[in-house]
């Protein structure tokens, strides 16, 4: 079947500032990460980045998907056997022992807060099996969000490599990563909780872990984040914050080692300001489209209409920023065609990038013309209503 590229519709939108935004002088040039992403948390848009697709170590960044990855498999009221090699991870320590027992929510607070590497290995090996097993089970999910540069080794974010490659993420990957973790309302519970106290099963000893994540109270809207740091990765942050209509996610790697553990909060802040001051939502794509009807060749019908669930984007645009939708659609087809066959495609772009793709479809059948269809034309025009007839 030949296709003839139709542009049915192609709108371009110059966009105004919103009269209460501060402009920004641009875009961040002096960030002291060496990588860096802000995403738009609502459609994964890239607003700015900064080497963010360089495949970096992560740290202790790695346990959001660590607490994904269990909010999806586990129900946090089981309980956990410690391990020996649970508890010999180094700092920082919860300081579990060995054959202790503890609820599945509780490690999680412990994982998060404070950024425990022994809770998050129990966590590993009570979920997954073992730690490799449950490193399987992050780098699937991490492929089914699309996350094709990165490799988890290790649950906790310890630097560390083996022979399929180095413990690692972009920046662009992990703001992914905690894009799919704000959708979890657990998640965003655990890690916003100032503090959490807590017993082992037997009642021996008691915890309380305080949350180290400094972030949720420099920034109006601070949502939830994740620190990180080793000798490999650097200080580390991803984060998110929401205000008005806009969510953000920044995200900063390698950004700084000591003594220049405030860094990440320098830039985290630099990020989200930017996406606040130059960015407002725009609703692009909402024009409805009145597709002509396709010509059938040799078709019992002549014509066939079109359908097309275009639907509407909110999207954070700057003043630059251009939208462009156009349709791509045949002005012929030959018979048969059924109903739901796929003939085109209604293409999103912006700033000349295809954003999204909807199918353009046929609405109803056409048989190809035959012996019998053109006898019932004859008959019908000599005595009327003989099809309804025969058919009967």
């Amino acid at each position: 079947m030949k296709k003839i590229k139709k542009k049915c519709l192609a709108v371009f939108l110059t966009l105004l500032l919103m009269e209460t935004a501060v402009q920004a002088e641009g875009a961040p040039d002096d960030l002291y990460a060496q990588s860096a992403v802000l995403m738009d948390a609502d459609t994964g848009r890239i607003l700015f980045e900064k080497n963010g697709e360089n495949e970096m170590p992560m740290a202790s960044t790695t346990k959001i998907m660590t607490l994904l990855v269990t909010l999806l498999n586990a129900d946090l009221e089981e309980e956990v056997a410690v391990s020996a090699y649970a508890a010999s991870m180094p700092d920082v320590q919860l300081n579990i022992r060995e054959g202790e027992r503890y609820r599945l929510r509780d490690l999680c607070y412990s994982l998060m807060l404070e950024s425990h590497n022994d809770s998050a290995v129990a966590i590993a090996e009570h979920v997954g099996g073992s730690v490799e097993g449950f490193a399987a089970m992050m780098n699937r999910k991490a492929r089914e969000l699309g996350c094709y540069h990165t490799y988890f080794i290790t649950p906790n974010g310890l630097d560390a490599q083996d022979e399929n490659g180095t413990h690692s993420t972009t920046a662009a990957d992990l703001a992914q990563i905690m894009r799919r973790c704000m959708q979890e309302e657990e998640f965003l519970s655990i890690t916003r909780e100032p503090s959490w106290t807590f017993s082992d099963l037997d009642g021996t000893r008691t915890f309380t872990v305080n949350n180290k994540n400094a972030f949720l109270n420099m920034m109006e809207g601070a949502l939830t984040g994740k620190t990180g740091f080793t000798n490999g990765a650097g200080y580390c942050y991803v984060g998110a914050l929401e205000r008005g209509k806009k969510r953000l996610i920044a995200v900063v790697l390698a950004c700084g080692w000591p003594n220049h553990k405030t860094w990440k909060w320098s830039d985290t802040t630099k990020l989200m300001n930017y996406g606040l001051e130059n960015f407002h939502k725009q609703t692009v794509g909402e024009d409805a489209l009145a597709l002509e009807p396709v010509r059938i060749e040799n078709g019992q019908a002549e014509y066939v209409h079109l359908s097309v669930p275009v639907e509407s984007r909110e999207l954070l645009m700057k003043e630059d920023d251009v939208f462009q939708m156009d349709v791509l659609a045949p002005d012929t087809l030959p018979a048969p065609v059924e109903a739901g066959e796929l003939v085109g495609t209604v293409v999103y772009y912006l700033n000349g990038e295809v954003m999204d793709l909807f199918p353009v479809c046929i609405q109803e059948d056409s048989p190809a013309i035959d012996y019998d269809w053109c006898l019932m034309q004859v008959l019908d025009r000599w005595i009327p209503g003989a099809q309804e007839l025969i058919s009967r």
